[in-house]
């Protein structure tokens, strides 16, 4: 079944464990969102398969964790303190604030037009904003200021003595962190370029209007890695990792009709291409990941900055040479949106009943397994194989109400297997373990589960 909006999906994610509105007993927070237990075990899941993927099947992989607080310098080096900032028009009538950007990308999606809203100049926005007589969404009106520049730089301070402070930043974006550490992963891991780094971690955007569930929050994770590669190579390392980026999120489960390539209509001054794989969400067309061509922008910029010699010796020519970075970057909880959006389904039964489920890849399922005994007093029973299976899987336990009842539960959260503890358990040590997608039932020995489930759910 087609969502036809996020509502269905942020009142699942409420209802079943999967993510809560952020402060919510004190009326929330500015678009902040807390992960319950069943969407912690999903995002988790999402970035160990994107680990696996990218760094551990990779041998030219290195992963670090770097400080979310960095010195101020890194931002002057990278151009952040100086530029990174968006254009916000207030309302004058509800006193609201918004990106202009985004009020013409909503308006032109409802309309039908396509156009690169990203090239436009702040003077063309507002040209355009007042000619197409955009509306506020919060009051109807179309009466804004003129466009200023909006900080997206979360600023606080390092010091002990009160008027005596240091500021510093929340990062970002994660990518500075892995440039820092070229030589560091480079000298440590005796890594010869080509090679990359990848990292997962938290950053902060000030953003004016965050908004759309999980899609845009002012704190969220992302999932990325540099590559370091000679100049004339490239192109090549940019369309690998292009064609690389799409068959991950179509493994774990993306249709590719909803899936698309699209290129910048504006570059930055010292790229050689970038472009974003889109997904289609509820609310249309959006930028699910990024690769990018970054050229040696970065290395340079810190070499600058740092007085560290960041060049890279090449052992076999002796050549000394600044690496090209090739970019390739996908958000945490952006992915594990797409991802609750596509595996929304509502079936029709024989008996009339409607039956929502999610369908996730197994390797991505909250629970693999749950473990459900017939009747309470088979619980004993249930207990000892929930012990036995949840040494290896993530399992869920239930035994309130009816088993068609607790298999609709467990349908909602996407558990792909729930084994039944029954009276013929007791007997001869067997189950009935029925299929998430199916709904068919088959009978194993318990001995045999583990090995049975292993096999359903790697990635």
């Amino acid at each position: 079944m087609k969502l036809e909006n996020m509502d269905k999906i942020v009142s699942l994610c409420k209802a079943r464990g999967f993510v809560f509105p952020g402060s919510e007993i004190y009326g929330g927070f500015a678009n902040t969102r807390d992960f319950g237990p069943v969407g912690v075990e999903l995002k988790n899941n999402v970035k160990r398969t994107w680990w696996k993927r990218f760094v551990q099947e990779d041998p030219n992989t290195y992963g670090v964790d770097a400080a979310i607080l960095m010195n101020p310098r890194v931002w002057d080096a990278s151009g952040h303190t100086a530029s990174f900032s968006d254009p916000k028009m207030d309302c004058k009538s509800c006193k609201t604030r918004h990106r202009a950007d985004n009020l013409i990308e909503d308006y032109n999606v409802k309309h039908g037009i396509s156009m690169a809203v990203d090239a436009m100049t702040n003077e063309e926005m507002e040209k355009y904003i007042s000619e197409h007589n955009i509306k506020c969404p919060k009051c109807g009106n179309s009466n804004f200021t003129e466009i200023k520049q909006f900080k997206l730089m979360f600023e606080t301070h390092r010091g002990v003595v009160e008027g005596d402070t240091d500021v510093v930043y929340l990062r970002p974006e994660t990518a500075q962190g892995e440039y820092v550490n070229f030589l560091n992963v480079q000298r440590t891991a005796r890594a010869k370029v080509p090679f990359a780094i990848a990292q997962i971690g938290k950053s902060f955007r000030n953003e004016i209007t965050p908004g759309n569930f999980l899609f845009r929050t002012i704190e969220f994770e992302q999932m990325e890695l540099q590559n370091f590669c000679k100049d004339e190579n490239s192109m090549e390392t940019y369309e690998k990792f292009k064609a690389k980026a799409l068959e991950f999120v179509k493994d774990l489960g993306l249709r590719e009709e909803k899936l698309r390539f699209h290129d910048h209509d504006k570059l930055a001054h010292y790229a050689k291409a970038a472009c974003d794989i889109q997904y289609l969400f509820p609310i249309g067309w959006q930028e699910l990941n990024g690769i990018h061509h970054r050229s040696t922008w970065d290395l340079s910029r810190h070499q600058e900055y740092s007085g560290k010699n960041m060049l890279y010796l090449d052992p076999v020519t002796n050549e000394k040479f600044l690496p090209t970075i090739i970019e390739y970057s996908i958000g945490a909880d952006r992915l594990t949106l797409a991802l609750l959006c596509e595996a929304y389904d509502e079936e029709q039964l024989e008996n009339g009943e409607t039956r929502v489920v999610m369908h996730f890849h197994p390797a991505i399922a909250p629970y693999k397994v749950a473990v459900l005994p017939l009747q309470k007093n088979l619980s004993e029973k249930a207990k000892e194989v929930f012990a036995f299976l949840s040494k290896d899987f993530m399992c869920d336990y239930d035994e309130a109400g009816s088993i068609g009842k607790r298999y609709r539960r467990e349908d909602e959260i996407g558990t792909p297997f729930c084994v039944t503890i029954d009276f013929d358990t007791l007997e001869n040590d067997t189950v009935t373990i029925r299929d998430r997608d199916t709904m068919e039932q088959i009978r194993l020995p318990i001995s045999n589960l583990s090995d049975y489930i292993a096999k359903k759910i790697r990635f």
